[in-house]
């Protein structure tokens, strides 16, 4: 756990500077680098997308995991966790949710998070979830900056999942293949370049509801596999 603990630790010590240090910028200068920070975004799903070897399981992942994402309606639950959270604590602007969605789901989704936390269960080396732990830090002065305290309570859902999948790692290694963590990977890549779209103003898109889409591959390809 020591990854992940780190990982969110940074991001909540580096979301507080960018919230109390670096907030206040004029409006102008906060767009702007809101928008480079989704152009960013968007590189970085596209780049992890383009490793996929199954572009129709990529597809079939996307649209099934929308289905039940939908269904789920997690993007929902998701704002209505961050809008009581601004109630506990006494703020209003209604920036709060959208900073803690929008940060929680581009912590937890990357490639870096699913392969850096089965390294840090199977293999003990936390390697990947340190230099993550950089690049979310700095992504989390920019975004705090921008869109409030919300990024900050990111950590709390960048533990458990990171956490989470460590730990269930090693219950589960023989079914993980390179194969199975590449497609979720991929899939996850998708779903990061949704928020950066997001983040640019082209589409708001229910990026939590596509959430499922990651593990689609894992059924598919673990349903085949024989270890």
């Amino acid at each position: 756990m020591i990854g992940p603990l780190v990982n969110a630790l940074a991001i909540a010590v580096c979301s507080l500077i960018g919230c109390f240090m670096v907030r206040g910028i004029p409006q102008r200068f906060e767009e702007i680098i809101k928008k480079a920070a989704g152009l960013a975004v968007v590189y970085i799903g596209l780049k992890g997308a383009f490793e996929s070897r199954h572009t129709l399981l990529l597809i079939m992942s996307l649209v099934i995991g929308a289905f039940i994402g939908e269904c789920i309606n997690i993007d929902s639950f998701m704002n209505r966790f961050g809008g009581w959270a601004e109630k506990k604590l006494g703020m209003s602007g209604g920036t709060f949710s959208k900073g803690f969605v929008s940060a929680s789901i581009l912590f937890c989704t990357g490639s870096m998070a699913l392969v850096g936390s089965i390294q840090s269960g199977l293999q003990g080396n936390h390697e990947t979830l340190f230099a993550k732990s950089i690049l979310d830090g700095s992504m989390s002065i920019v975004f705090s900056a921008s869109m409030g305290i919300g990024v900050l309570f990111s950590a709390i859902p960048v533990l458990a999942y990171q956490g989470g999948i460590a730990l269930a790692s090693m219950a589960i290694s023989g079914l993980l293949t390179t194969d199975i963590i590449t497609e979720m990977s991929a899939a996850g890549s998708l779903v990061i370049t949704a928020i950066g779209f997001n983040f640019l103003g082209v589409k708001e898109i229910k990026v939590a509801n596509l959430i499922p889409a990651m593990f689609i591959p894992w059924v598919w390809l673990g349903a085949t596999f024989r270890p």
